[in-house]
């Protein structure tokens, strides 16, 4: 029986320590990583969007998302829910009191209706995150950091303050809460596994979890 973490109200943020792999290295990495998987993810980035296109409506969704320094930022995917997704969300949260618990809680549903066939084995598999390589490519995001949240979460992570470790790094297409928890965990407690992060940011940490992502990915556990 997994036993639930805490709610993470009273989480001191460490400031990420300034050295070669914070400010350097680790842009570095991204961008020597991205050379090196962009023949393969290039060209399964494009066979899924011809997928997504062909289920009708666009093939790349955007959604605004807080980044570093708080900034907001467009964050890219392949569309894996039906059109209006946000409209259906919010008729489902308004007659179903036990969706509107869950949204409130953990800001997903397990069994979301909104999802696609074909979108439900893209989010499983992760592979409907795969443009964010153009965020990692623009400045915007890492290869490993915090999940990044929308606008609208702000007040949810860690109470809404600021000064959280969060907002000292750049968010990662994956990262230690994302191969830790994932679905099992709530929103509030990323700010243990960002804080967490901040703390043990390095090179070899960012290679061990890109190891732990593959793993993730072949089980797919992803939502």
């Amino acid at each position: 029986m997994t036993v639930p973490y805490p709610v993470f109200r009273d989480v001191t943020p460490v400031r990420s320590s300034q050295n070669f792999y914070s400010t350097i290295g680790k842009r570095a990495f991204d961008l020597g990583a991205i050379v090196l998987v962009a023949p393969i993810a290039v060209p399964l980035v494009l066979f899924m969007a011809l997928v997504a296109w062909v289920q009708g409506g666009s093939a790349f969704y955007f959604q605004k998302r807080v980044g570093l320094g708080g900034r907001e930022f467009r964050c890219w995917k392949i569309r894996t829910m039906v059109r209006d997704a946000d409209a259906v969300l919010a008729r489902l949260v308004e007659s179903d009191p036990a969706i509107a618990a869950e949204w409130k809680l953990n800001q997903k549903l397990a069994k979301d209706p909104r999802i696609t066939r074909v979108g439900r084995f893209l989010r499983r598999s992760s592979l409907d995150e795969l443009p964010q390589l153009l965020n990692v490519l623009n400045g915007t995001m890492s290869l490993i950091g915090p999940r990044p949240f929308t606008p609208d979460q702000k007040r949810l992570y860690a109470d809404g303050r600021t000064d959280a470790a969060y907002y000292y790094l750049k968010p990662g297409i994956s990262g230690l809460w994302q191969v830790s928890r994932r679905n099992a965990g709530s929103f509030s407690e990323r700010v243990h596994f960002d804080s967490q992060y901040s703390d043990r940011m390095s090179l070899f940490f960012d290679i061990g979890i890109i190891v732990r992502t593959f793993g993730v990915v072949l089980r797919a556990t992803g939502i």
